[in-house]
């Protein structure tokens, strides 16, 4: 009898739930895009997801002033246009924060003392009085302009030129790499002891690393902090280097990493490694020519969570490097532009999509390995 090749409802229920998570998290990063991409006006009126329709914007500028009048017959009259988007349109002005909507574009409004205001629907208007306009300001005019959706790399350009994010991008580079590929390291050699070299203590050590990981980062900062600067004391290094946050992250990334890599390492073919023993291989030649090759999937899974968390970091960045400009991170930098310049938005989405760019290009290149390295050793 042939098995039936039809997939159980629990199977289309899980990809359902997935593809849900996927788009989920997926519509977040687009929503940063497209407003990182979007006029700055358009941004501050509107939601991204309205990015390609029209939007409406009420604005209130002023108009020229009296110096530019011209007689024209007996009015003395001021011209100009408010539109500095030419394929906007005009539908409602007005010279009254009361009422700034009272005339459609076109009409001819009547002000006070006999003068009459004209906006036309491409912006132009013309102020028109039967004495000489006085004073040093123009008059205010409220309008409201059909605007189409335009796009543009001005964000980008702002950010990356004059927000300091480039000095702040390296320094992120600086402390991010060192911190992802240390830990690796360390732990590569301490899980494959931990799993195939029989030694007294393995078990505590194995319960040690587990225990390790529930422990909060926020409880154990400060003794690390604390220990850093006695020991940097006493070797006459200053506290606010790049060494101090390498082996902090590194400290913070061993036990997640030990554990992953010591599960997925007991989890190989002792047939192999009995192999080379019986062939005169030591330890650390098994190690070099076969274990690192074949955990390669759990060293990618790792670096992936590592690079990710640094990336990230802010914490640990502002403890142990400052706020200085010399050594500030790319998330100190844009917690400074936060408080600084926290209602221009454009600026904001710019930034925030720039740092997220090396982490997901860090992502996509690894991500086929981050299953498989996972799931290792969780399944006998």
């Amino acid at each position: 009898m042939i098995a039936s090749s039809k997939r159980s409802p629990l199977t289309y229920l899980v990809h359902a739930t997935v593809l849900f998570l996927v788009v989920i998290w997926t519509i977040p990063t687009a929503g940063l895009f497209v407003s990182s991409i979007r006029d700055k006006d358009q941004l501050s009126v509107s939601g991204w997801w309205t990015a390609l329709s029209t939007s409406e914007q009420r604005i209130v500028d002023r108009a020229n002033g009296p110096k530019t009048q011209t007689q024209e017959g007996d009015q003395f009259v001021i011209r100009g246009n408010l539109l500095t988007n030419s394929s906007a349109v005009i539908t409602q002005f007005g010279f009254s924060s009361l009422d700034p909507e009272a005339f459609a574009a076109g009409t001819l409004a009547e002000m006070r003392n006999g003068q009459t205001l004209q906006v036309m629907a491409n912006g132009d208007y013309a102020l028109a009085s039967p004495a000489q306009w006085k004073g040093s300001r123009g008059q205010r005019i409220f309008y409201t302009a059909e605007v189409p959706p335009r796009f543009t790399l001005d964000n980008y350009r702002e950010v990356l030129s004059a927000e300091g994010l480039g000095q702040s991008f390296l320094n992120s580079l600086t402390v991010t790499i060192p911190a992802t590929i240390i830990p690796i390291l360390v732990a590569a050699f301490a899980a494959y002891a931990l799993a195939w070299m029989r030694f007294p203590g393995r078990a505590l050590l194995v319960a040690a690393v587990v225990g390790l990981l529930v422990v909060p980062l926020q409880m154990s900062l400060i003794p690390l902090l604390k220990s850093y600067n006695l020991i940097g004391e006493f070797f006459g290094v200053g506290s606010k280097t790049y060494v101090g946050i390498w082996l902090a992250h590194t400290g913070f990334g061993l036990p997640l990493a030990i554990y992953l890599l010591r599960n997925y390492i007991a989890g190989l073919p002792s047939e192999i490694i009995e192999s080379a023993r019986v062939d005169g291989a030591s330890d650390f030649d098994i190690f070099r020519k076969i274990i690192l090759p074949l955990s390669f999937p759990a060293l990618a899974s790792f670096a992936i969570f590592q690079f990710l968390w640094v990336w990230n970091d802010l914490l640990i960045a502002m403890v142990f490097l400052g706020n200085n400009e010399e050594h500030l991170v790319l998330t100190g930098q844009l917690r400074e532009l936060l408080g600084s310049r926290g209602g221009n938005w454009e600026i904001l989405t710019a930034s925030a999509f720039i740092t997220i760019i090396v982490p997901l290009c860090v992502f996509f290149s690894l991500q086929r390995y981050l299953v498989r390295g996972l799931l290792a050793g969780s399944v006998k």
